[in-house]
């Protein structure tokens, strides 16, 4: 994780910023269509920063440079900044957020510019109304002056060929989502929904791209009213197989062309029977430029998209997938560990965290409908299992140690389903202490996938489960419990999740969504530990049913071990232990006869799964 020196990069920013007449440039994270992971062209935060992780925000005034980041990168951010840069770290006492540091810098009536492809309207607004009660202005400048500074040297719109994702992966037609959503708008009484999220586009019309690395997605907007259905994308991306799917219900407009149709619909807005006009509905995550080109607040319902909670709630042929893949790629996990065990322990094999990771890869890409990654694998060894979100790159990565911690976060997309798993070993011997904390993140693990719950609970509530055994010793962790799970789609999908974001309390679980579930804890500089399954929210029967309301739990669908010998079992009750072992044999089950001609993998997984 070098660091970049970015001194001549803030200085042709602050040029910029001077001839555009702002005190404070603000570089977000994210893409214009506000994805969480971005293609490399979007990559501006990175760009003046240096600091190459998923989340996070930077300022720039004419005089200081601060990035604000939470508590997965706080180790990562510290390494890649240079002396440029201060650390903001989000949700410490005493620490401002990348807001208040904003209207700090601004004070004195300055002007803050951003870029309103990369903020949300809803953001634009509440900072505009804080900076202006200092007499201070938020300034939309559409052309992005991080990319000026970039120049040339800024990598190309990705131009890759959109597919048809089939029925069968599906479960539904794109015609049933659009018929779906327009009945939603009917009783919102809206004229239409600008659909900007990527992975909504993806859904709705049952088509993937890859444009952006790991996300099967492709760069579009969309546009839906009660009698039109206009995709806008670079129609040299359709394959002719996308085309014919589409046929005559979607109509093809150009891509940038965008924002200036949706000018025209804000001015051509159709009267309802009272002849007030009626808006449109916008997600609370498009973009300010979207917001403003519909006519701003008087013309737009900023709500959550009626397309995420859809696409989160997955159908019989979504939920069946998604058992399948995971049954296939826990199977290429086990078959990774007893590899990477045998290589480090019986041969001696010195490999470092890139090459194992790759092996990873490869093991995975034999398997039935494998498409690619669904994010960076992290691979890291002691010191560097304890960087939450650790990257490793070749040069500047570790040796795998067999006599330290392992933790290996990794995932894969499939036709059928989208993976991330996470698994702690040792192969060596653990101290007590380690044995301790990965136990108490196993017992958290196991207080998620066991929980009973009245309909109506939120991830939000569900939050403690997982951490109330690390609480009693004092001890947590940094990062939410667990995140939605797209099906052959992003592997972090919204709105649903568990942890103490304000987000997770305002969407209620429900039976068919698919979540991770993934408590940990990391010692910094020495060991980090993080244990993860996917789970399914379904309908259970209970003794009795208070208040007349149906009750949910979860059925977990990674099979790979879990790694015996960090288990303390007299930390675990009775319950927890039969869990474990019940776990185990369900992997044993499910997953030997993947191994009938490969006895290395068979004696290993068979190792891993006899009863604690």
């Amino acid at each position: 994780m070098a660091k970049v020196d970015t001194t001549e990069r803030l200085s042709k920013l602050r040029q910029l910023m001077s001839e555009h007449k702002v005190d404070v440039y603000i570089i977000p994270s994210e893409d214009s269509h506000q994805s969480e992971y971005i293609a490399p062209c979007d990559a501006r935060r990175e760009y003046i920063s240096g600091f190459s992780g998923s989340a996070g925000t930077a300022v720039v005034s004419l005089t200081n440079a601060a990035l604000s980041t939470d508590g997965r990168y706080f180790n990562q951010a510290a390494k890649q900044l240079d002396d440029n840069w201060l650390l903001l770290k989000r949700g410490l006492e005493g620490v401002p957020t990348w807001q208040e540091w904003t209207t700090e810098q601004a004070e004195g009536g300055k002007a803050v510019g951003v870029d309103p492809s990369l903020i949300t309207a809803s953001s634009a607004r509440k900072l505009s109304e804080t900076l202006n009660k200092n007499g201070s202005s938020l300034v939309g400048i559409q052309q992005n002056l991080v990319d000026l500074v970039w120049g040339k040297d800024r990598p190309a719109r990705p131009n890759e060929k959109v597919n048809v994702h089939p029925e069968k992966f599906a479960g539904k037609s794109f015609q049933e989502k659009i018929s779906d959503l327009r009945k939603e708008l009917q009783t919102k009484k809206r004229a239409g929904f600008v659909v900007s999220m990527l992975d909504e586009i993806a859904w709705l019309f049952n088509l993937r791209g890859n444009d952006i690395p790991y996300n099967p997605v492709f760069f579009s907007y969309a546009v839906i009213t009660p009698t039109t259905a206009d995709l806008y994308i670079d129609s040299e991306k359709l394959t002719p197989e996308a085309k014919k799917h589409l046929g005559q219900d979607v109509v093809i407009k150009p891509y940038d062309a965008i924002f200036a149709d949706t000018k025209a619909l804000s001015t051509n807005l159709p009267a309802a029977a009272d002849k007030a006009p009626t808006k449109f509905l916008l997600s609370n995550k498009a973009s300010w430029a979207l917001s403003l080109s519909l006519g701003g607040e008087g013309q737009v319902e900023e709500a959550r998209s009626p397309i995420s909670d859809a696409k989160a709630i997955k159908n019989e042929a979504e939920l069946e997938g998604m058992r399948a893949c995971h049954v296939r790629d826990g199977a290429a996990l086990t078959e990774y560990f007893a590899w990477l065990e045998n290589e480090l322990v019986n041969k001696h094999t010195k490999l470092d965290e890139v090459e194992a990771a790759d092996k990873l890869e490869q093991i995975r890409s034999k398997h039935e409908s494998f498409v690619g990654l669904s994010f960076d694998t992290i691979s890291s060894t002691g010191p560097n299992a304890a960087v939450i979100h650790y990257k490793p790159e070749k040069g500047s990565c570790s040796v795998i140690d067999p006599n330290a911690v392992y933790l290996c976060d990794s995932g894969a997309q499939y036709l059928d389903g989208t993976t991330d798993t996470t698994r702690t070993f040792h192969f060596g011997q653990p101290t007590e202490f380690e044995k301790k904390t990965f136990t108490l993140v196993l017992k958290g693990l196991i207080g998620i996938d066991t929980a009973v719950f009245p309909k109506g609970t939120s991830g939000f509530a569900l939050d403690a489960f997982a951490r109330q055994h690390l609480w009693k010793e004092g001890l947590d962790y940094l990062h939410g419990t667990g995140h939605g799970i797209g099906s052959y789609l992003n592997v972090h999908e919204g709105p649903i999740g568990i942890g103490t974001r304000v987000q997770y309390s305002e969407v209620s679980l429900s039976p068919g969504n698919v979540i991770s579930d993934e408590p940990g804890y990391y010692e910094d500089g020495k060991f980090g530990i993080r244990i993860e399954n996917v789970i399914i929210a379904r309908e259970v029967q209970t003794r009795n049913r208070f208040g007349d309301k149906a009750w949910l739990g979860f059925e977990h669908v990674t099979m790979t071990p879990l790694g015996r010998n960090l288990i303390e079992r007299s930390l675990l009750t009775e319950t927890e232990i039969k869990w474990v072992n019940d776990y185990h044999e369900e992997v044993w089950e499910k997953t030997h006869h993947f191994f009938e001609k490969d006895e290395l993998t068979r004696n290993w997984l068979k190792k891993e799964t006899q009863p604690i």
